[in-house]
Protein backbone atom coordinates (compact mmCIF):
# COMPACT_ATOMS: atom_id res chain seq x y z
CA UNK A 1 0.00 0.00 0.00
CA UNK A 2 1.34 3.42 -0.98
CA UNK A 3 0.90 6.65 0.97
CA UNK A 4 1.42 9.94 -0.87
CA UNK A 5 0.88 13.60 -0.09
CA UNK A 6 2.59 16.95 0.40
CA UNK A 7 5.45 17.42 2.82
CA UNK A 8 4.10 18.04 6.30
CA UNK A 9 0.75 16.32 5.79
CA UNK A 10 1.52 13.57 8.35
CA UNK A 11 2.80 10.60 6.34
CA UNK A 12 5.85 9.89 8.48
CA UNK A 13 3.89 10.52 11.68
CA UNK A 14 1.33 7.94 10.58
CA UNK A 15 4.05 5.40 9.81
CA UNK A 16 5.76 5.95 13.16
CA UNK A 17 2.40 5.64 14.93
CA UNK A 18 1.71 2.29 13.26
CA UNK A 19 4.89 0.81 14.75
CA UNK A 20 4.25 2.55 18.11
CA UNK A 21 7.15 4.97 17.87
CA UNK A 22 4.52 7.69 18.37
CA UNK A 23 1.48 7.48 20.64
CA UNK A 24 -1.90 7.71 18.95
CA UNK A 25 -4.07 10.48 20.44
CA UNK A 26 -7.33 9.30 18.84
CA UNK A 27 -8.73 6.46 16.78
CA UNK A 28 -7.48 2.89 16.65
CA UNK A 29 -5.02 0.79 14.64
CA UNK A 30 -6.16 -2.76 13.98
CA UNK A 31 -3.93 -5.60 12.86
CA UNK A 32 -5.54 -9.03 12.49
CA UNK A 33 -8.50 -7.71 14.47
CA UNK A 34 -6.41 -6.41 17.41
CA UNK A 35 -6.15 -2.73 18.29
CA UNK A 36 -2.41 -2.22 18.78
CA UNK A 37 -2.92 1.13 20.52
CA UNK A 38 -4.34 -0.70 23.55
CA UNK A 39 -1.56 -3.27 23.91
CA UNK A 40 0.07 -3.52 27.32
CA UNK A 41 2.42 -5.80 29.25
CA UNK A 42 4.44 -8.03 26.95
CA UNK A 43 2.10 -7.54 23.97
CA UNK A 44 3.86 -4.39 22.62
CA UNK A 45 7.14 -6.32 22.43
CA UNK A 46 5.45 -9.01 20.36
CA UNK A 47 4.01 -6.33 18.06
CA UNK A 48 7.46 -4.79 17.56
CA UNK A 49 8.70 -8.18 16.37
CA UNK A 50 5.95 -8.25 13.73
CA UNK A 51 6.19 -4.57 12.67
CA UNK A 52 9.43 -2.89 11.60
CA UNK A 53 10.36 0.35 9.85
CA UNK A 54 12.99 1.39 7.29
CA UNK A 55 13.78 5.06 7.79
CA UNK A 56 14.23 7.68 5.10
CA UNK A 57 17.82 8.57 6.04
CA UNK A 58 19.71 5.34 6.74
CA UNK A 59 22.90 7.14 7.73
CA UNK A 60 21.25 8.91 10.67
CA UNK A 61 19.19 5.89 11.76
CA UNK A 62 22.19 3.54 12.02
CA UNK A 63 24.87 3.59 14.71
CA UNK A 64 28.19 4.60 13.14
CA UNK A 65 30.16 3.12 16.04
CA UNK A 66 28.92 -0.39 15.30
CA UNK A 67 29.90 -2.72 12.50
CA UNK A 68 27.33 -3.88 9.98
CA UNK A 69 27.16 -7.28 11.67
CA UNK A 70 26.53 -5.70 15.07
CA UNK A 71 23.80 -3.44 13.65
CA UNK A 72 22.02 -6.38 12.02
CA UNK A 73 22.36 -8.55 15.12
CA UNK A 74 21.08 -5.93 17.58
CA UNK A 75 17.34 -6.78 17.12
CA UNK A 76 18.15 -10.47 17.61
CA UNK A 77 19.87 -9.76 20.92
CA UNK A 78 17.18 -7.32 22.07
CA UNK A 79 14.39 -9.86 21.52
CA UNK A 80 16.45 -12.90 22.62
CA UNK A 81 16.07 -14.62 19.24
CA UNK A 82 16.90 -18.34 19.33
CA UNK A 83 20.33 -19.00 20.89
CA UNK A 84 23.48 -16.82 20.74
CA UNK A 85 25.18 -19.50 18.60
CA UNK A 86 22.45 -19.28 15.94
CA UNK A 87 22.57 -15.49 15.59
CA UNK A 88 25.83 -15.08 13.62
CA UNK A 89 24.53 -17.46 10.95
CA UNK A 90 21.25 -15.51 10.85
CA UNK A 91 23.17 -12.26 10.34
CA UNK A 92 25.17 -13.75 7.47
CA UNK A 93 21.97 -14.98 5.80
CA UNK A 94 20.37 -11.53 6.13
CA UNK A 95 23.36 -9.74 4.62
CA UNK A 96 23.39 -12.18 1.73
CA UNK A 97 19.65 -11.71 1.26
CA UNK A 98 19.95 -7.93 0.81
CA UNK A 99 22.91 -8.22 -1.55
CA UNK A 100 25.86 -7.71 0.81
CA UNK A 101 28.86 -10.00 1.06
CA UNK A 102 30.19 -11.89 4.07
CA UNK A 103 33.28 -9.66 4.40
CA UNK A 104 30.98 -6.66 4.94
CA UNK A 105 30.11 -8.11 8.34
CA UNK A 106 33.09 -6.45 10.05
CA UNK A 107 33.06 -3.12 8.22
CA UNK A 108 31.75 0.22 9.49
CA UNK A 109 29.20 2.49 7.84
CA UNK A 110 31.70 5.04 6.55
CA UNK A 111 33.06 2.33 4.26
CA UNK A 112 29.73 1.97 2.40
CA UNK A 113 27.73 3.95 -0.14
CA UNK A 114 24.22 5.35 0.35
CA UNK A 115 22.59 2.40 -1.36
CA UNK A 116 24.51 -0.05 0.83
CA UNK A 117 23.44 1.92 3.91
CA UNK A 118 19.83 1.36 2.90
CA UNK A 119 20.49 -2.35 2.39
CA UNK A 120 21.84 -2.54 5.95
CA UNK A 121 18.67 -0.83 7.20
CA UNK A 122 16.52 -3.32 5.31
CA UNK A 123 18.51 -6.25 6.73
CA UNK A 124 18.02 -4.93 10.25
CA UNK A 125 14.27 -4.54 9.65
CA UNK A 126 13.99 -8.15 8.40
CA UNK A 127 16.02 -9.67 11.24
CA UNK A 128 12.98 -10.78 13.27
CA UNK A 129 10.91 -11.96 10.25
CA UNK A 130 8.18 -9.29 10.56
CA UNK A 131 4.84 -9.42 8.82
CA UNK A 132 4.48 -5.67 8.31
CA UNK A 133 7.17 -3.15 7.30
CA UNK A 134 6.87 0.63 7.04
CA UNK A 135 9.07 2.00 4.25
CA UNK A 136 9.46 5.71 4.92
CA UNK A 137 10.74 7.07 1.59
CA UNK A 138 13.42 4.38 1.33
CA UNK A 139 14.79 5.52 -2.05
CA UNK A 140 14.30 9.30 -2.02
CA UNK A 141 17.93 10.04 -1.05
CA UNK A 142 19.46 7.63 -3.60
CA UNK A 143 20.53 7.94 -7.22
CA UNK A 144 18.15 6.72 -9.92
CA UNK A 145 20.20 3.61 -10.73
CA UNK A 146 20.47 2.71 -7.03
CA UNK A 147 16.74 3.37 -6.57
CA UNK A 148 15.92 0.72 -9.16
CA UNK A 149 18.12 -1.85 -7.39
CA UNK A 150 16.53 -1.16 -3.99
CA UNK A 151 13.00 -1.29 -5.43
CA UNK A 152 13.72 -4.61 -7.13
CA UNK A 153 15.16 -5.90 -3.86
CA UNK A 154 12.02 -4.86 -1.95
CA UNK A 155 9.79 -6.61 -4.48
CA UNK A 156 11.87 -9.79 -4.30
CA UNK A 157 11.78 -9.76 -0.48
CA UNK A 158 8.02 -9.23 -0.48
CA UNK A 159 7.52 -12.21 -2.76
CA UNK A 160 9.95 -14.40 -0.80
CA UNK A 161 8.78 -13.63 2.76
CA UNK A 162 5.15 -12.58 2.15
CA UNK A 163 5.62 -9.08 3.58
CA UNK A 164 3.04 -6.30 3.78
CA UNK A 165 4.46 -2.84 3.02
CA UNK A 166 3.32 0.68 3.80
CA UNK A 167 5.31 2.54 1.15
CA UNK A 168 5.59 6.27 1.91
CA UNK A 169 6.87 8.29 -1.04
CA UNK A 170 6.69 11.52 -3.02
CA UNK A 171 7.55 9.93 -6.36
CA UNK A 172 4.17 8.94 -7.78
CA UNK A 173 5.75 6.97 -10.63
CA UNK A 174 7.53 4.74 -8.10
CA UNK A 175 4.30 4.31 -6.15
CA UNK A 176 2.46 3.25 -9.28
CA UNK A 177 5.19 0.71 -10.06
CA UNK A 178 5.42 -0.99 -6.66
CA UNK A 179 2.04 -0.58 -4.90
CA UNK A 180 -1.28 -2.44 -5.20
CA UNK A 181 -3.33 0.25 -3.39
CA UNK A 182 -2.71 3.94 -2.80
CA UNK A 183 -3.92 6.36 -0.11
CA UNK A 184 -3.73 10.12 -0.72
CA UNK A 185 -3.21 12.15 2.47
CA UNK A 186 -3.76 15.87 3.06
CA UNK A 187 -3.45 17.62 6.41
CA UNK A 188 -3.66 14.35 8.35
CA UNK A 189 -6.76 13.12 6.46
CA UNK A 190 -6.97 10.38 3.84
CA UNK A 191 -8.63 12.13 0.92
CA UNK A 192 -8.85 9.12 -1.40
CA UNK A 193 -8.12 5.40 -1.18
CA UNK A 194 -8.30 2.85 -3.94
CA UNK A 195 -6.55 0.51 -6.33
CA UNK A 196 -3.43 1.89 -7.97
CA UNK A 197 -4.52 1.79 -11.61
CA UNK A 198 -8.04 2.96 -10.78
CA UNK A 199 -6.77 5.91 -8.76
CA UNK A 200 -4.21 6.97 -11.38
CA UNK A 201 -6.60 6.61 -14.33
CA UNK A 202 -9.80 8.00 -12.78
CA UNK A 203 -9.05 10.05 -9.64
CA UNK A 204 -12.17 11.15 -7.79
CA UNK A 205 -10.79 13.86 -5.46
CA UNK A 206 -9.62 17.30 -6.70
CA UNK A 207 -6.48 17.02 -4.58
CA UNK A 208 -5.59 13.72 -6.26
CA UNK A 209 -6.09 15.45 -9.63
CA UNK A 210 -3.62 18.16 -8.58
CA UNK A 211 -1.02 15.63 -7.43
CA UNK A 212 -1.25 13.53 -10.59
CA UNK A 213 -0.93 16.63 -12.78
CA UNK A 214 2.52 17.21 -11.23
CA UNK A 215 3.94 13.94 -12.64
CA UNK A 216 6.48 14.89 -15.33
CA UNK A 217 5.83 13.61 -18.85
CA UNK A 218 8.85 12.22 -20.76
CA UNK A 219 7.37 13.53 -24.02
CA UNK A 220 8.42 17.21 -24.34
CA UNK A 221 5.69 17.88 -26.93
CA UNK A 222 2.86 16.47 -24.86
CA UNK A 223 0.30 19.02 -23.67
CA UNK A 224 -1.06 18.54 -20.18
CA UNK A 225 -3.07 20.71 -17.85
CA UNK A 226 -1.00 21.53 -14.77
CA UNK A 227 -3.16 22.26 -11.73
CA UNK A 228 -1.41 24.75 -9.44
CA UNK A 229 -2.82 25.02 -5.93
CA UNK A 230 -2.95 28.46 -4.34
CA UNK A 231 -1.69 29.22 -0.86
CA UNK A 232 0.10 26.93 1.55
CA UNK A 233 -0.83 23.96 3.68
CA UNK A 234 -2.97 25.15 6.64
CA UNK A 235 -1.72 24.66 10.17
CA UNK A 236 -2.74 21.30 11.67
CA UNK A 237 -3.34 23.13 14.97
CA UNK A 238 -6.03 25.27 13.34
CA UNK A 239 -7.47 23.22 10.47
CA UNK A 240 -10.32 24.60 8.34
CA UNK A 241 -13.85 23.55 9.11
CA UNK A 242 -15.49 20.97 6.91
CA UNK A 243 -13.30 19.53 4.19
CA UNK A 244 -9.62 20.07 5.04
CA UNK A 245 -8.91 20.88 1.38
CA UNK A 246 -11.58 23.58 1.16
CA UNK A 247 -9.14 26.50 1.45
CA UNK A 248 -7.21 25.46 -1.68
CA UNK A 249 -9.71 23.39 -3.64
CA UNK A 250 -10.13 24.57 -7.27
CA UNK A 251 -13.49 22.77 -7.53
CA UNK A 252 -15.10 24.36 -4.48
CA UNK A 253 -18.82 25.07 -5.00
CA UNK A 254 -19.89 28.69 -4.53
CA UNK A 255 -22.73 29.68 -2.24
CA UNK A 256 -26.01 30.29 -4.08
CA UNK A 257 -25.94 34.06 -3.51
CA UNK A 258 -22.58 34.34 -5.35
CA UNK A 259 -23.41 32.32 -8.46
CA UNK A 260 -23.71 35.46 -10.61
CA UNK A 261 -20.27 36.78 -9.65
CA UNK A 262 -17.70 36.80 -12.45
CA UNK A 263 -15.17 33.95 -12.31
CA UNK A 264 -12.15 36.25 -12.21
CA UNK A 265 -13.68 38.33 -9.42
CA UNK A 266 -14.53 35.22 -7.43
CA UNK A 267 -10.99 33.89 -7.83
CA UNK A 268 -9.58 37.19 -6.54
CA UNK A 269 -11.96 37.09 -3.58
CA UNK A 270 -10.79 33.58 -2.72
CA UNK A 271 -7.16 34.67 -2.98
CA UNK A 272 -7.83 37.63 -0.69
CA UNK A 273 -9.55 35.40 1.85
CA UNK A 274 -6.54 33.09 1.82
CA UNK A 275 -4.23 36.05 2.52
CA UNK A 276 -6.40 37.14 5.45
CA UNK A 277 -6.50 33.59 6.79
CA UNK A 278 -2.70 33.28 6.70
CA UNK A 279 -2.28 36.66 8.40
CA UNK A 280 -4.72 35.66 11.13
CA UNK A 281 -2.79 32.42 11.69
CA UNK A 282 0.51 34.27 11.99
CA UNK A 283 -1.06 36.76 14.40
CA UNK A 284 -2.33 33.97 16.65
CA UNK A 285 1.08 32.28 16.62
CA UNK A 286 2.77 35.59 17.48
CA UNK A 287 0.40 36.20 20.38
CA UNK A 288 0.94 32.69 21.68
CA UNK A 289 4.69 33.25 21.54
CA UNK A 290 4.43 36.54 23.42
CA UNK A 291 2.35 34.93 26.12
CA UNK A 292 4.93 32.23 26.75
CA UNK A 293 8.22 34.01 26.11
CA UNK A 294 7.55 37.65 26.91
CA UNK A 295 8.88 37.53 30.47
CA UNK A 296 11.77 35.35 29.42
CA UNK A 297 12.79 37.78 26.67
CA UNK A 298 12.72 40.72 29.08
CA UNK A 299 14.77 38.76 31.60
CA UNK A 300 17.22 37.75 28.88
CA UNK A 301 17.65 41.36 27.75
CA UNK A 302 18.17 42.54 31.33
CA UNK A 303 20.74 39.83 32.05
CA UNK A 304 22.45 40.39 28.72
CA UNK A 305 22.85 44.08 29.55
CA UNK A 306 24.32 43.22 32.92
CA UNK A 307 26.66 40.66 31.38
CA UNK A 308 27.74 43.18 28.78
CA UNK A 309 28.54 45.72 31.51
CA UNK A 310 30.55 43.14 33.39
CA UNK A 311 32.40 42.18 30.22
CA UNK A 312 33.23 45.86 29.68
CA UNK A 313 34.71 46.24 33.18
CA UNK A 314 36.68 43.03 32.83
CA UNK A 315 38.01 44.11 29.45
CA UNK A 316 39.15 47.46 30.83
CA UNK A 317 40.96 45.81 33.74
CA UNK A 318 42.62 43.34 31.35
CA UNK A 319 43.83 46.20 29.13
CA UNK A 320 45.31 48.06 32.10
CA UNK A 321 47.13 44.95 33.27
CA UNK A 322 48.50 44.31 29.80
CA UNK A 323 49.66 47.91 29.42
CA UNK A 324 51.49 47.76 32.76
CA UNK A 325 53.20 44.51 31.79
CA UNK A 326 54.64 46.10 28.64
CA UNK A 327 52.78 43.91 26.19
CA UNK A 328 50.80 46.81 24.69
CA UNK A 329 51.54 50.53 24.43
CA UNK A 330 48.77 53.10 23.99
CA UNK A 331 49.83 56.07 21.88
CA UNK A 332 47.48 58.88 20.81
CA UNK A 333 44.40 56.70 21.34
CA UNK A 334 45.76 53.87 19.20
CA UNK A 335 46.84 50.43 20.32
CA UNK A 336 50.10 48.99 19.10
CA UNK A 337 51.66 45.65 19.89
CA UNK A 338 55.33 45.16 20.58
CA UNK A 339 56.86 41.97 19.33
CA UNK A 340 57.71 39.56 22.14
CA UNK A 341 60.64 37.21 22.20
CA UNK A 342 59.53 33.63 22.75
CA UNK A 343 62.14 31.67 24.73
CA UNK A 344 60.11 28.67 25.79
CA UNK A 345 61.51 25.46 24.41
CA UNK A 346 64.65 27.10 22.92
CA UNK A 347 68.03 25.78 24.10
CA UNK A 348 70.78 28.23 24.94
CA UNK A 349 73.61 28.56 22.52
CA UNK A 350 71.48 27.48 19.51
Amino acid sequence: MGLVGESGCGKTTLGRTLVRLERATAGDVRFDGTDITTLSGSDPEEWRRNAQIVFQDPESSLNKRMTVGEITREPLDAHDWETPRDRPERVRDLLETVGLREEHHYRYLHQFSGGQHQRVGIARALALSPEFVVLDEPVSALDVSVQAKILNLLEDLQEEFGLSYLFIAHNLSVVRHICDRVAVMYLGHVMELGGTEELFDEPANPYTHALLSAIPDPDPEAERERITLRGTLPSPRDPPTGCPFSTRCPAKVRPDEYEAVDDDVWERIEFFREVLRERAGRSLAHRAGEGTTGRGDALFRRRGHQNGTLRGHRGARRSRRTARSGGHVRERGRRETRPRVLTRGVRRGV
